[in-house]
């Protein structure tokens, strides 16, 4: 990465995480992230931090990511699930062949990609020149301001090389509000709907090359990489922010004098505080094995994919339970609707429950290598 600008921009960064930080409560109320906090989110570089080889991608690395993601879930998990999620879908673009790049980007490093494989009831005809598309996508997070989706022709399993990858323009594409859940309530994970749409060839993939990342071009480290190693980061750095902002949170908490019955709860409270802390740090520390080990190319190595790919989960798992321990410690005072805490508490869970951050899949794999049958 020598010779390239920093990614990302302290200053644009600094402003998305006071802004989407600042717009929590209210987007958390909304259902929706505020307008001027997806502006920001766009000027600190998400969109484009991964984009395909060449110009229009900024070139960052799964370090940086995970850092910059993590660094607007302090305030806002909804905030940080977009980020990330605009980020990595851009890196699912640099799968298409050229041409397709070319389209999809052709706005520049600030198109907003968005992305589902839960596909349900799709029909995906061969046409003269391509496709013509019909269906519904679930789970479409950031689809009320995308300019591209892409968009699978079946739901993914490993080694079908018939599950096609799709990229639809906003223009060929409708959404049904779908989403209210108790947590990350702000990303707007609706319901995304294709009447009919024609696709040509070379907008689409093979879903089982991504997973393999089998790049139809000259691969850099970062987009080669293969999905399963490297997808519980995008999921598990928003929660890593979240629980930063829980710690903060009950730090503040802790700081007040106490009185009544919980001055005597002093000393556990603070014991639970440092073990919360130690846990958000090893979560960390894991995640960040994961990011360097990816950008080191060393994803091919015997064994280390299906190592991220636990250590992924199980850090997620970890920061759950430190945001757990934490919420405890603020009583009834953090289960105010008025209060940062629940809302962290109820997003951490939401995203938590993702089925890319699930410990026993991710086991099983791992042992497969070590562990004879």
């Amino acid at each position: 990465m020598t010779g390239r600008a920093a990614w990302p921009d302290a200053g644009p960064l600094g402003t998305a995480a006071d802004t989407a930080g600042g717009n929590a409560m209210d987007a958390d109320a909304a259902g929706r992230l505020a307008a001027d906090t997806v502006e920001a989110l766009a000027a600190a570089g998400f969109p484009g931090g991964f984009g395909p080889p060449g110009e229009a991608g900024a070139g960052a690395t799964f370090g940086e990511v995970t850092k910059a993601v993590a660094a607007i879930g302090e305030g806002c998990a909804s905030a940080a699930w977009i980020a990330s999620l605009w980020a990595y879908n851009g890196r699912f673009s640099a799968y298409l062949p050229a041409e397709g790049q070319q389209e999809v980007w052709a706005k520049g490093p600030d198109t907003r990609l968005v992305s589902s494989m839960v596909a349900a009831g799709v029909e995906a005809e061969p046409v003269d020149g391509g496709w013509t598309l019909s269906g519904t996508w679930l789970y479409v997070s950031g689809v009320e301001f995308a300019d591209w989706a892409l968009l699978s022709s079946a739901p993914p399993r490993e080694g079908d090389r018939s599950i096609r990858v799709f990229a639809v323009p906003k223009d060929s594409f409708t959404h049904r509000e779908t989403w209210s859940t108790l947590g990350m309530r702000a990303t707007g994970s609706h319901t995304l709907v294709v009447d009919r749409a024609f696709v040509p060839e070379y907008r689409c993939f093979l879903w089982d090359d991504m997973r393999q990342g089998n790049l139809p071009g000259p691969a850099s480290t970062v987009h080669a990489a293969p999905l399963f190693a490297v997808n519980g980061l995008t999921f598990a750095a928003p929660i890593l922010g979240a629980a930063r902002g829980a710690l903060d949170l009950v730090g503040q908490h802790l700081g007040r004098q106490p009185s009544g019955a919980r001055a005597a709860a002093r000393e556990s409270s603070r014991i639970a505080f440092a073990r919360a802390a130690g846990e958000i740090d090893a979560a960390e520390l894991l995640l960040s094995r994961v990011a360097a080990t990816a950008d080191e190319g060393r994803l091919g190595e015997e064994g280390v994919a299906e190592r991220c790919h636990r250590d992924s989960t199980l850090a997620v798992e970890i920061l759950v339970g430190a945001v757990d321990r934490l919420f405890h410690v603020t009583g009834t005072r953090g289960q105010a609707t008025s209060h940062g805490m629940q809302r962290i508490w109820r997003d951490v869970h939401a995203a938590g429950s993702h089925a890319a951050l699930q410990f026993e899949p991710a086991a099983l794999g791992y042992t497969r290598r070590l562990l004879p049958a």
